[in-house]
This record gives structure tokens, sequence and C-alpha cells, in this order.
């Protein structure tokens, strides 16, 4: 209906200014101040980051109620995966926070996410254009398992420090004597990201195949 794609119209367009800006503002100051400018990324964009990435769970509703028509398993791993990482690993750990590392994911994610939502955008609008289309759905193919080795690499990075602090670990009292000690749920949840990404790629190849077929492409061009 015109109500929910104006909807789904203004939510694109409020990830692609958020996205933009985080995008424009890493580039921006590597440009005025090199490698110092990696140290404090995410205290310099973290709050936007931290506000796109709560904002794309609404995104899970999307295809639940059946406005948005991507796959709901493919698009659950992806958002949830950031959530952890940024708000349970990063967001937790001060020392992380100014690893270069949280700088190349946040360039990753940016990258992927400020292509997605322009061509979200203009889809809403009937408009494609063919390179723009092309780029949507084929660079996720070889950015997105970039990414997973950098969730990889800040999750291993995090361990000492959780393993130091003590963050998010439990012990219950008697009579239960059970204890939760969370560096191992981290260690975990790292086969849970490879297993995830095999999932991803056949769906990222799934969709580019179904919007780049070339019968696809005559339709949207004409």
């Amino acid at each position: 209906s015109f109500t929910m794609n104006t909807y789904l119209f203004v939510y694109d367009l409020m990830q692609f200014c958020g996205h933009s800006w985080i995008f424009t503002n890493m580039i921006i100051r590597f440009m005025s101040f090199g490698k110092d400018s990696l140290a404090d990324t995410f205290y310099s964009i973290g709050l936007v980051m931290r506000s796109c990435q709560l904002l794309s769970v609404l995104e899970i509703l999307h295809i639940l109620l059946g406005i948005d028509k991507s796959r709901l398993f493919p698009r659950f791993l992806q958002i949830t995966e950031r959530i952890i990482v940024l708000f349970v690993v990063i967001n937790s750990q001060e020392e992380v926070q100014g690893k270069y590392i949280v700088c190349v994911l946040f360039f990753l994610w940016n990258l992927l996410d400020v292509v997605r939502y322009t061509y979200n955008m203009l889809a809403r609008t009937g408009t494609y254009y063919l390179p723009l289309t092309w780029l949507n759905f084929s660079l996720g193919i070889p950015l997105y398992p970039l990414s997973v080795l950098a969730k990889a690499f800040a999750i291993c990075v995090s361990l000492p420090y959780f393993e130091s602090f003590g963050t998010y670990s439990i012990k219950l009292p008697f009579p239960f004597a059970f204890s939760i000690y969370f560096p191992y749920v981290l260690k975990m949840y790292l086969l849970v990201l490879f297993v995830g990404m095999y999932f991803i790629i056949q769906n990222l190849f799934s969709e580019r195949k179904a919007h780049l077929g070339t019968s696809n492409i005559k339709k949207k061009r004409s």
C-alpha cells in the first residue's frame, strides 16, 4: 500500500542519513588526522552507530509483518551479529573501543549499508539504476566474509578483558552451584558466526541471481 511504501521509504531514508554521516565522518577524519583518527572512531561515531543498529531491529518486524519480502533467517543472523558484537563485545569493554579493528568493522558495515539503503530508497519509488543494482547485490559477496573475520577478530581481542574483568560472567550461589563463564560463551559464538556466514553467503548469491538475471534487468530498465 501507499502508506506502507511511504513508511519504508522514510525508514530507509533515516538509515541512509545515519550511515552516510558515519561513513563521511570516518573518511574526513582519516584524511585530516591519518592513523590518529582510528583510535577514537568509537568515541566519535559510536552513538550514531548504536542508534542505527538498534533501528535495524525493525527490519525483522518488517519481514514478520510481510511488508518486506526478504528472507527472515539470513537477515535475522546479520542483525543479531551486529547487535552482539557492537553492544555486548565493543560497548562493554572500553579497552576494545580504541582498537583499530573497530574502525575496520565500522567501515565495512557502513559501506555495505550506504549502498543497500540507497538502492532500497530508489526501489521504493520504482527507480532502478543498473550500476547501483549490480553493486547492491554484488558488494556483499566479498565484503561480508571480511566483516565476519573482523567480528571474529574483535571478539578474540576482547577475550582477555572479559577474562580479567569478569564482565557478564555469572556464578550463582548455593544451592544452585551453577556458573556461566562468558569468555567460553564468546568462543562458542565464534563458531555460530562462521556457520551463519555459510547461510548468509548462500542467500546473497541467491538474491544476486534473482535480481541480476537478464530478464529481471530488462524488466527494471523498461
